[in-house]
């Protein structure tokens, strides 16, 4: 483990400052790879935190990992978890900036350049592009997740939640609680 210093009798041990610089530069080139996210860079996480560094044990990285993908929230989550286990606080902070700072920082760029562009003809058809490219990737992951077509109630169910989306302001959270009542008395 990485050595620490003592705060004396507040009994607060602060990780050693070069840990947490290593943590954030590892995690900081790790971004640049991840594409499809950064549970896709998570055996190199793995090898540098477990292996090389011995910041953390084989069990504490592969819980890190389950226990951050079952809370609800964002994928990138367990990131922040594998620095507290390994450095505190400062350690989840030091990880999850660096894996978060290159993506958030090219998206402002981004964001900034178009707006500033938006008369653009260029810019103007990337947007107008892209439009029926998200629409259609996000029909294909309802078409993953939704039920085989061989269950007719599910899909009823699904294509009554989809025009109560779009022909109402119902709140999702209502159509949410009626599956659950669905599912739990056993129709769908």
């Amino acid at each position: 483990m990485a050595a620490a210093a003592n705060l004396g009798d507040a009994g607060v041990t602060l990780p050693e400052g070069s840990t947490l610089l290593a943590l954030f530069g590892h995690f900081l080139l790790l971004s640049l790879l991840s594409i499809g996210g950064a549970i896709t860079v998570a055996p190199d996480m793995h090898r540098w935190m477990v292996v090389e560094q011995q910041l953390l044990s084989d069990p504490q990285f592969t819980s890190s990992i389950a226990i951050a993908q079952a809370a609800p929230g964002p994928n990138v989550l367990f990131v922040a978890l594998l620095g507290y286990q390994a450095a505190g606080l400062l350690g989840a902070a030091a990880t999850l900036l660096g894996i978060m700072l290159p993506s958030v920082t090219l998206a402002l760029l981004v964001t900034r350049w178009g707006h500033t562009r938006q008369d653009w003809r260029s810019v103007r058809a990337f947007k107008v592009g892209m439009a029926p490219i998200t629409l259609a990737l996000i029909a294909a992951t309802g078409w993953l997740l939704a039920a085989p077509p061989s269950e007719w109630r599910s899909l009823l169910a699904t294509a009554v939640a989809a025009l109560l989306v779009w022909r109402t302001r119902l709140h999702l959270l209502w159509m949410i609680a009626a599956g659950a009542l669905l599912g739990l008395l056993g129709w769908i």
